[in-house]
């Protein structure tokens, strides 16, 4: 089982950060929290902030987890995702689309774009103060 790790940025007004998929991504075209695969050796947090680096084009500085689920959502490759709150290093870096990512944009987390993932779906609720909204 791989381990997945994510960032969850807010800026000021609530909105969130989010990348859209690469066409060689599972969910290409579609928008996720700046994830990624933990690498052999790799801490958790320091791959948190790799992704956000290479899919966002942004450096973070990380907070407290703010969920761990696992994902089911590739039935060959079943991982566990650890997300975690995160803030700019400079809050006036545009986010742009990187290795992985076609682009990047904040969002209103009441109003996502399609997402490619169920868990992205799960947490954007929680943190919109919507876990029961459908």
């Amino acid at each position: 089982m791989g381990i997945g790790a994510a960032v969850v940025v807010r800026e000021a007004t609530g909105r969130v950060l989010l990348v859209r998929r690469g066409p060689r991504q599972y969910g290409a075209g579609r928008w996720c929290f700046p994830c990624g695969f933990v690498e052999w050796g790799e801490d958790v947090r320091e791959a948190a902030v790799r992704e956000a680096r290479e899919e966002a084009g942004v450096d973070v500085r990380l907070g407290a987890v703010v969920q761990v689920l696992n994902n089911f959502h590739e039935p060959e490759r079943p991982t566990i995702g650890v997300w975690f709150a995160a803030e700019l290093v400079d809050p006036t870096a545009v986010p742009v689309g990187g290795d992985d990512a076609a682009e990047a944009g904040w969002f209103d987390p009441l109003d996502p774009p399609p997402l490619a993932f169920p868990s992205d779906v799960t947490l954007l609720r929680a943190i919109a103060g919507r876990p029961e909204a459908g």
